[in-house]
């Protein structure tokens, strides 16, 4: 059986200027980009009298060898949610295997379906959020769509008001912008999940996962050492899952939804649940496939889209440069897929006149200010208590 390959990680460590997130004089990324091409969007939250103003963009990745090649990635906005105006979504789905694009595509399209029907979804997001992440895995199971080595991360940004829930499955990312003073912070949304981490090294080992890299699994290297570094500064093949017995599945991450024989190795669509209350010290927030961050930090990602005004010239931007990196480094790109929000006049002066038959503000989040939810039920939630188109 063939290998499920994840990302290389053979990223370099960017400048001090650049993980400093001051302002500069002089804008290095202020050209328009040949691909900039879609349309600005923009919805308002009535519920807090803010704006959201966003735009997205996929870049169909460079296989040299396999030119037809489908791109794998897709993304999904939806305004809206059950015809509240306060709700929206925002996901970015990496497919992987040989059917990856199937799978990203089906997920993209049953994940916000599922989650838009559930009648408990303002009440209780953390347990509707979960619940539509099993959900859509098991119907990807179930579906017409060989997922056994095929499958797709998923990172996805629910705005309900204020409050934004993130919910990640992968190695995708969301990072929002905070302004700082006379700088723009990059803060994660959300953390990636691979074998770098030792909570979940620890717990696919638990499912009898082998972890080593290539080199290890072709015994070019000890078996026994189980130290790869650090996922930034990794310079070589990551860790990667292995079945007990087989060369098999090789993923490099340890959640996705799909990839029903990694799943007995530990794999889990189990999502991990941060949540942000904003505040008008957030500028935007971006989420983007794993392609972006192969060779962008996350401060140098958010650096970038802070020189521009409009979200469509930073996506093109930042997709240009993530493209330009890859070719530098290797012989082949990844696919490439951003979302940019912009938040837009959110102020402290409370929340505005509202229908009230709508709940703005979700019991779920109040009962769950201690964040003592079981991760049995919820995953991992993370919190941050000073703050709390192919489109489908």
């Amino acid at each position: 059986m063939g290998r499920v390959m994840g990302k290389c990680c053979n990223r370099y460590p960017s400048t001090p200027d650049e993980d400093s997130g001051h302002h500069r004089g002089i804008k290095p990324y202020n050209s328009k980009h040949i691909l900039t091409k879609s349309s600005l969007e923009l919805v308002h939250v009535a519920s807090h009298n803010f704006s959201l103003h966003y735009s997205s963009l996929t870049q169909h990745g460079y296989y040299p060898d396999a030119a037809e090649r489908k791109n794998q990635d897709s993304f999904c906005i939806k305004t809206h949610i059950q015809g509240n105006p306060n709700v929206h979504f925002f996901g970015v789905f990496d497919g992987h295997g040989e059917y990856g694009a199937e799978c990203s595509n089906f997920v993209k399209d049953r994940l916000v379906e599922i989650l838009s029907s559930d009648p408990t979804l303002l009440d209780d997001p953390l347990k509707a959020y979960n619940s539509a992440f099993l959900a859509t895995n098991s119907e990807l199971h179930n579906s017409e769509i060989d997922d056994v080595l095929s499958g797709t991360t998923a990172i996805t940004v629910l705005v309900v008001g204020d409050i934004l829930y993130v919910a990640n499955v992968g190695d995708s990312r969301a990072v929002i912008a905070v302004n700082d003073g006379d700088r723009i912070v990059a803060e994660d949304l959300s953390m990636d999940q691979t074998p770098f981490r030792k909570d979940e090294y620890d717990r696919v080992k638990l499912y009898g996962a082998r972890v080593l890299d290539i080199e290890q699994v072709e015994g070019l290297k000890d078996p026994n050492i189980q130290h790869w570094g650090d996922e930034e500064s990794n310079d070589g093949d990551p860790p990667r899952l292995w079945v007990p017995n087989g060369m098999y599945p090789g993923t490099a991450f340890t959640r996705s939804v799909g990839d029903s024989t990694a799943e007995n190795i530990g794999v889990t669509a189990v999502p991990e649940i941060s949540i942000v209350r904003l505040t008008p010290s957030h500028l935007f927030f971006v989420v983007a496939s794993d392609g972006v961050f192969q060779f962008l930090s996350s401060q140098t990602v958010v650096n970038m889209a802070a020189e521009y005004k409009d979200p469509r010239d930073a996506c093109a931007a930042i997709a240009g440069e993530s493209y330009k990196l890859w070719l530098e480094r290797e012989n082949r790109t990844d696919d490439i897929t951003i979302v940019i929000v912009q938040i837009k006049g959110l102020s402290n002066s409370g929340i505005a006149a509202t229908d009230g038959d709508v709940n703005y503000m979700p019991r779920s989040v109040e009962r769950n200010l201690d964040f003592s939810c079981e991760p049995e039920t919820y995953g991992s939630v993370r919190h941050d208590l000073s703050c709390i188109q192919q489109s489908c």
